[in-house]
């Protein structure tokens, strides 16, 4: 072939688009164009991904959307989080051990929440139960915190101060549990999204619609005929009810079975007789005892056929009393010294049961201060007699203090703010302004119905399951009738449960599409 003819043909090849040179040219082209746009495409998805990343880790998703519309109010899913966790943290600390009576396992924390049944709520888990309980609190707050600002209800200075007291040292507290700042602990024990910031503003929201609460609350009133007649209204429900009982349980016998669990058989019908015929031998050991005491006659006859701890003290009101023998108590011709037999509703025990009192809390209650000073326990948690004494000593020298200076009220409230070891009562003055019967240690309780007048001191011993020590007792005064305080109480209780019926009826709680994302 010639030379010319064949540059002709290389030359109709490439019109053609078949030139080996050109189509290799060509192929190298397409393949980098199409590497360069995978490289494009990949930078992009990249960099959206890392867009992705900081937006979340911004936290805007939790913070900047509606998980949760009441009335007028939207909630992020970071303010739902934080009602959310608090709810339940609340439930678990007033439990705690005792969470797991109700089905709740606290060792999961919030995290296992979704996965435990709740008794408490039909098909739902606990962490419906506590979605539920927040979206209460939630409409609750909201409708306060509107009520507030409509009546020109404000937080003052201290108030706003003592909210952000309540966040003092949070910063070291983090890092101390290996948080990088509170924003990060805040968001791994509340919940996503939550910060110190938004904690804060939920704590004021809170403590505004306490004070709107509580001013409500302080406006009903009620005249001294409307507290008697409701209280009367009560039929006893709310009397205190002073009894002694001992329990006479029938016998049952243990069998183990081969792969060695011990089970308790039900009592035969010979032992349920003779757990009766016990506990009618103890009343009538007690109408044949010699002495005087109805009380003492009972715990001696109680002790001689059961032992040393059969006998119970009991002080209750008419509404918690048991109702097998609830009726005998209540009756109206019950007097000291009655004694009764009542079978237990399982129908395989007895209670032997002796009135005493039934007081119909007409009497005024009791306002005192007073300064504690506690013994200090041992390593075992034991109170020394030496330990005890020194307390008293001690006690002693605070009222001889108060003696040689002006004998005032207002001097011995300081000398309690200085003083005393009682938690409830150091930063008023030592006061307690309307203590009931049988609420305090026996000690105090007889000091504070001793019949006393104002001014009157003293130093009395006092122990209980948390302290051993002596009190410095002032005497200040009466009190309105426990009687009325009683249905004061409930009366406010039931106008107040009216009331925000009322204000929440204008309400409605609306999951938005970012609901999901709480808990």
């Amino acid at each position: 072939m010639s030379a010319s003819t064949e540059k002709k043909n290389r030359q109709a090849a490439r019109e053609a688009g078949t030139d080996k040179k050109m189509l290799a040219a060509q192929e190298a082209a397409r393949k980098q164009a199409q590497s360069k746009r995978r490289w494009t495409i990949g930078s992009i998805l990249v960099a959206l991904l890392i867009v992705a990343i900081l937006f979340l880790n911004s936290g805007f998703l939790y913070r900047g959307t509606t998980a949760l519309t009441v009335g007028e109010r939207k909630y992020s899913p970071a303010e739902v989080n934080y009602r959310y966790a608090n709810e339940y943290l609340s439930f678990a600390n007033q439990y705690g051990s005792y969470a797991s009576v109700f089905g709740l396992d606290t060792s999961t924390g919030l995290a296992g929440l979704a996965d435990q049944s709740c008794p408490m709520r039909e098909n739902g888990s606990w962490k419906d139960y506590f979605l539920d309980s927040a979206s209460i609190a939630l409409m609750e707050t909201t409708a306060l915190t509107d009520y507030a600002a409509a009546n020109g209800i404000t937080l003052d200075e201290e108030e706003i101060a003592q909210v952000d007291a309540g966040f003092s040292g949070i910063e070291d507290y983090a890092k101390a549990l290996g948080y990088a700042n509170p924003n990060a602990m805040l968001a791994a024990n509340y919940g996503n999204g939550v910060t110190q910031k938004l904690a804060r503003q939920a704590q004021l929201d809170s403590t505004l619609a306490t004070k709107a609460y509580n001013q409500i609350l302080d406006s009903f009133s009620y005249s001294a005929e409307e507290l008697e007649s409701y209280y009367q209204s009560l039929e006893g429900s709310s009397d205190q009810f002073s009894f002694l009982s001992c329990y006479v349980p029938a016998e049952t016998v243990e069998s183990e079975s081969e792969d060695g669990e011990v089970t308790a058989a039900e009592p035969t019908a010979e032992a349920v007789a003779e757990a009766k015929a016990t506990a009618e031998a103890v009343a009538a050991a007690y109408r044949d005892g010699e002495e005087s005491d109805p009380a003492e006659r009972f715990r001696a006859a109680a002790v001689s056929l059961l032992g040393d701890d059969a006998v119970s003290d009991r002080l209750l009101a008419g509404s918690a009393l048991p109702e097998f023998y609830a009726d005998w108590l209540m009756d109206a011709a019950r007097k000291a010294g009655d004694i009764t037999v009542s079978e237990d509703p399982d129908g395989d025990a007895f209670h032997v049961v002796l009135f005493l009192e039934r007081s119909d809390n007409h009497y005024p209650l009791a306002q005192v201060r007073h300064i504690l000073i506690k013994a200090e326990a041992d390593a075992d948690g034991a109170y020394s007699d030496e330990a005890k004494a020194a307390a008293k000593a001690r006690a002693e020298e605070i009222l001889a203090e108060w003696e040689a200076g002006d004998r005032t009220e207002e001097s011995f409230a300081a000398l309690a703010e200085l003083y005393s070891g009682d938690a409830g009562s150091n930063t008023n003055g030592g006061l307690y302004d309307a203590v009931a019967k049988g609420q305090m240690v026996p000690e105090f309780d007889a000091f504070c119905f001793g019949g006393h007048k104002h001014g009157d001191t003293a130093i009395v011993y006092g122990e209980s399951s948390g302290y051993a020590g002596y009190h410095v007792m002032y005497y200040v005064g009466e009190g309105e009738l426990y009687s009325d305080s009683l249905a004061r109480s409930e009366l406010k209780s039931a106008d107040m449960n009216d009331f925000l019926a009322e204000l929440e009826s204008g309400y409605e709680t609306v999951p938005g599409p970012f609901y999901r994302l709480v808990g």
